[in-house]
């Protein structure tokens, strides 16, 4: 059996649909659906068991000798979200349980991090995942921070060789954008934000720069399609014997100017952008470059080709944003 915390969500559908697609039909989504079309996300996925976040670990208990690993991508993923107290519970004490778990049942884990562990880059993205360079990052939010205190604290289990699951990766994701993120409302990709109103005729809305050098639209993260994600989660799957803490992104920082521009275009229309400013909430905490070094997951073995921005995004829009179901 295989684990999916989040399972519903965004990347955690994408991950059950692949694994569904490689025959895999024994899978357990853990996730709380709500009263939205989230539940639309798993409509066309087989599953073994359905799982309420509460009962999870009596769940894993009780099916110990099944499971063989835990994709943990369950998280409350909002940068906005002011909470700390629910973000600490979700984020880090519930991944400090499913780590305990997975090492006393000799199963594998892989966990979602976040590029949001890097704060403003300051001290660059190499995912380094010692104990001392992991002592560098700042996050600028709470859910970075959060995520960032589990990876220290892997760090530290690791390094004085506490009991570990068999296999345990950290995913660092960058900015990643594809199908069935439609319930993420305001965290949604920016191509899944430009595209209606590409499609209405109306110009895009961005961000407008507030640092000196950067033109309006400039700022630049590593946009990931959610396909190369997948690609390498299931290497890592098919990996048993790789672990260790992972930049899931594309090695290529690109601004937003040019994904909007790229959602136009594959509408076979020329750009048209509006710039507003940035919320005064955020603007001090926005991060204005991201770009993951990938040396450490191609040294293990990983070596297929990112996709492009561009092939991505025409990807996104003609085979899901522009279809009559635009669901994986």
């Amino acid at each position: 059996m295989i684990v999916i915390t989040g399972g519903a969500g965004f990347i955690g559908s994408n991950l059950a649909a692949a694994l569904e697609e490689r025959g895999e039909r024994d899978l357990a989504i853990c996730d709380r659906l709500g009263h939205d079309a989230k539940w639309r996300n798993i409509a066309k996925r087989e599953i073994a068991a359905l799982v309420p976040p509460e009962a999870l670990l009596p769940f894993l208990d009780e099916h110990a000798r099944e499971i063989g690993i835990v994709f943990h991508l369950g998280a409350i993923s909002s940068t906005t979200e002011t909470d700390a107290d629910l973000i600490a519970a979700t984020n880090f004490t519930l991944s400090q349980r499913l780590w305990e778990w997975c090492a006393a049942t000799e199963t594998r884990l892989v966990y979602a991090s976040s590029a949001a562990t890097y704060g403003d880059g300051s001290a660059g993205f190499d995912d380094d995942g010692s104990v001392a360079a992991l002592a560098k990052l700042r996050p600028l939010n709470a859910y970075g921070w959060s995520k960032h205190l589990f990876d220290r604290r892997v760090a530290r289990l690791v390094a004085t060789g506490a009991a570990r699951p068999t296999q345990w990766a950290g995913l660092k994701f960058f900015n990643v954008f594809g199908p069935n993120e439609y319930h993420k409302g305001a965290m949604k990709s920016v191509v899944a934000q430009v595209y209606p109103r590409a499609v209405a005729g109306e110009n895009a809305r961005l961000f407008r720069s507030h640092r000196a050098g950067v033109p309006d639209g400039g700022q630049k993260r590593d946009f990931v399609y959610v396909g190369d994600c997948l690609q390498m989660m299931l290497w890592l799957y098919d990996h048993p014997e790789v672990s260790g803490l992972f930049n899931i992104g594309s090695g290529r920082a690109r601004s937003f100017a040019d994904l909007a521009a790229a959602v136009f275009r594959a509408l076979g229309r020329e750009p048209r952008i509006d710039f507003i400013d940035t919320p005064l909430e955020i603007r001090d905490k926005y991060q204005y470059f991201t770009e993951a070094r990938m040396d450490r997951l191609r040294a293990a073995g990983y070596d297929k080709p990112a996709t492009s921005l561009e092939d991505g995004v025409r990807g996104y829009v003609v085979s899901y944003l522009a279809a009559a179901d635009p669901y994986r």
